[in-house]
């Protein structure tokens, strides 16, 4: 390289100056001079470096002269004219290691060409390095799409390897698909545009111009599980059943398939009381499939259904009706009556009829049965004793209980031809030929009566099918005004019954109604001739001469009143209820005020009948008391005696003087008397005889 001289003996010159300045050694003159040789040193330098060159191993020397360029690789020294050449430069030599490559081009040529390591690249006068890189290393799964850019063609490299590109190619890097046994992709050309599938276990690497789609799971089949497929290519579709491993092709589909389903179905496993049946969408066939086996459908078949079905289970009292679609035929399964139950199964175009199977009904004494044939219309009541089952074309209108009928019960039934029949529980109203229980005959109804409820009759909504004929209360409420302008509320009840039910039927049709209301025009007649004051004498008479005075009308309608009586009575004007009341409640004070005193005479002498027996028995129990105390004091005067007796003997011997002895005797009750006195709780004073004296004691 050349040798910097120049700045060198500048520096060498300058320090010289500045140190001679400085000290004042030197004259001027001699600065002057010492400037000169600088200065020719200086040019003797720079024409040492244009000439001179040094290059070490990895340099390259490139001259630019003045009608062309060249270059010298080092090692060496160059030795250059300073006046022939432009420029020049000492540039490294490009070091590629075994993995580098580099690009080079010509600059006067245009042309291009890959140099490869490991070596120690130098370039030509007129080439330069256009691309640096690293070669592309391939292991054992990679691959790599070279594509030719001057003609266009493409190929793969596949690892493993150490790829270096051309000087006109272009590589993409790629990583080979690993496909498991149950994996597999679709591969499209996009050159041809056709499609196929690779199935593992593989390694796939593809061509220049193959499109890989994702890797796949394939469908695995257990031995009860099937998929519907369809290739959308021909349109062709198909059942695969297990036991399998499916790899789809291309152009087959999954039907019913999606991002959260596989498409995969599970047969039906029928058991030995199941069945379904299958449709075939494109022919409509119906085929029926019984258990026990797997049932795989065809392409075209769906579940008719929508389930599996169970066959009917008819146990002995059980039947069902089935309709066939494709004839219209109509038959009756019934449950063995020996075998116990039995299974139905419908065929192919079999249909259910009236919602399932039924029970069929038993006929006994209390119970028949009435049935519709639906062929002739006709209707019959069937009352043989057995397990009925209706036919094909027979339905059961009404299952009918024995009409039962009571002693005081009675029922009107309208026969086919509309005329009323009366049947009566009693032997004596009914007729010979009469029975007292049946059954409703077919075409005849119960009638019933419609009659008015309620304390006013004002609703007309209680229908009667069965009369009671015994005697019956009714209870009735309606306004009228006596003779001084008082309007009263009557509250009674009615003591009825029936005795001729076809009048009854035949004259009126609101039997209870026309009671009442007539009751009430009678009422409202006889209380407007009374003032209130009689009334309330007499109400119970007014009540009597009501339906007394007009048997006619009841007779007429079938009935018989036994009484009528009036239960209650009040004004309908709150003022004159209120004085009303006053009235009947004084009369009761005064009724009460004599009752009382009635009573407290009662207790009065009661009281002094019991003073005088109480007075008797106490003088009794005072008689009985004075007998006990004397005899009780004669048997202790006696007992005493006896001792004083035998004291006062006793010592006669010892003592001769009476008063002596007496003296004694009167000292030993003084001592027995003292003993008593001091075992008690008592305070016990002496004092002499001979002095008068008082002791008091204060607590």
């Amino acid at each position: 390289m050349p040798i910097p001289l120049l700045p060198a003996v500048g520096v060498g010159v300058l320090a010289v100056a500045a140190a001679a300045a400085s000290f004042q050694l030197i004259s001027l003159a001699f600065l002057i001079f010492l400037a000169v040789v600088a200065g020719g040193l200086a040019v003797l330098a720079v024409l040492g470096q244009r000439a001179i060159c040094f290059l070490g191993e990895d340099e390259q020397l490139r001259v630019e002269g003045f009608t062309g360029t060249w270059v010298r690789n080092g090692p060496g020294v160059g030795f250059m004219n300073p006046f022939s050449y432009r420029t020049c430069e000492i540039r490294k030599a490009e070091t590629l290691g075994t993995m580098d490559y580099a690009k080079v081009r010509d600059t006067m040529q245009g042309k291009e060409r890959i140099e490869q390591g490991p070596r120690l690249l130098f370039l030509s006068a007129v080439e330069q390095v256009v691309v640096r890189g690293q070669a592309l290393s391939l292991g054992s799964t990679d691959y790599a799409v070279v594509e030719n850019k001057m003609t266009g063609e493409k190929s793969v490299v596949k690892g493993p390897c150490m790829w270096f590109p051309g000087p006109h190619e272009e590589a993409r890097r790629g990583v080979s698909i690993s496909l498991s046994s149950t994996e597999y992709i679709f591969v499209e050309d996009k050159l041809t545009g056709d499609c196929s599938t690779v199935k593992g276990p593989c390694v796939w690497f593809p061509q220049p111009f193959d499109s890989p789609s994702s890797k796949m799971m394939a469908i695995a089949l257990q031995e009860d599980e099937y998929v519907r497929l369809k290739d959308t290519s021909s349109g062709k579709r198909w059942i695969q059943r297990g036991k399998a491993l499916i790899f789809r092709e291309p152009t087959w589909q999954v039907e019913g398939a999606s991002t959260k389903a596989s498409g995969v179905s599970k047969a039906w496993v029928l058991k030995a009381y199941e069945y379904l049946r299958l449709l075939d969408s494109v022919t409509g066939k119906v085929t029926a499939h019984r258990g026990e086996k797997t049932v795989f459908p065809g392409p075209d078949e769906e579940l008719l259904d929508g389930e599996v079905l169970t066959a009917v289970d008819l146990k002995v009292h059980e039947y069902v009706k089935i309709l066939n679609q494709a004839t219209g035929e109509i038959r009756v399964e019934a449950g063995s009556g020996h075998a116990g139950s039995k299974q139905v199964f419908l065929g192919p175009n079999d249909k259910v009829l009236d919602n399932g199977k039924k029970k069929a009904v038993e006929v006994d004494d209390e119970h028949a049965v009435l049935v519709r044939d639906k062929g002739t219309g006709q209707v019959r009541l069937v009352t043989e004793k057995q397990l009925f089952v209706p036919g094909p074309n027979e339905c059961i209108e009404a299952v009918q209980e024995l009409i039962k009928l009571s002693d005081h019960e009675a029922l009107i039934i309208q026969n086919r031809d509309g005329k009323f029949e009366f049947f009566y529980g009693s032997e004596e109203k009914r007729a010979p030929d009469q029975p007292r229980s049946f059954f409703l005959p077919p075409y005849s109804e119960i009638v019933k009566l419609c009659w008015s409820k309620g304390r006013r009759r004002e609703q007309r909504n209680l229908f009667i099918e069965r009369f009671d004929c015994r005697p019956q209360f009714m209870s009735f409420e309606f306004n009228c005004r006596t003779g001084d302008n008082v309007e009263l509320v009557l509250e009674g009840t009615f003591f009825w019954e029936v005795i001729d039910l076809p009048s009854m039927v035949k004259t009126t049709g609101d039997t209870s109604g026309d009671l009442c209301n007539h009751a009430r025009s009678q009422f409202i007649r006889q209380v407007a001739r009374v003032t209130l004051k009689e009334f309330m004498d007499s109400s119970h008479t007014i009540a009597k001469k009501v339906w007394e005075d007009d048997t006619a009308f009841y007779e007429s309608r079938g009935v018989r009143i036994h009484s009528l009586e009036v239960t209650r009575y009040q004004c309908a004007d709150p003022r004159t209820s209120e004085i009303l009341e006053q009235i009947i409640q004084e009369t009761t004070n005064r009724m009460n005020r004599l009752s009382q005193a009635e009573s407290e005479n009662e207790v009065s002498l009661f009281r002094t009948q019991g003073q005088i027996e109480q007075e008797r028995l106490q003088g009794s129990l005072l008689a009985i008391r004075h007998e006990h105390a004397e005899a009780e004091a004669t048997v202790s005067g006696t007992a005493e005696a006896n001792r004083i007796a035998a004291f006062v003997s006793g010592l006669e011997g010892k003592v001769p003087q009476l008063e002596d002895r007496i003296q004694l005797w009167q000292v030993l009750r003084k001592n027995e008397a003292l003993d008593s006195v001091s075992k008690g709780g008592a305070s016990l004073y002496y004092t002499p005889n001979d002095v008068d004296l008082s002791i008091t004691t204060k607590k």
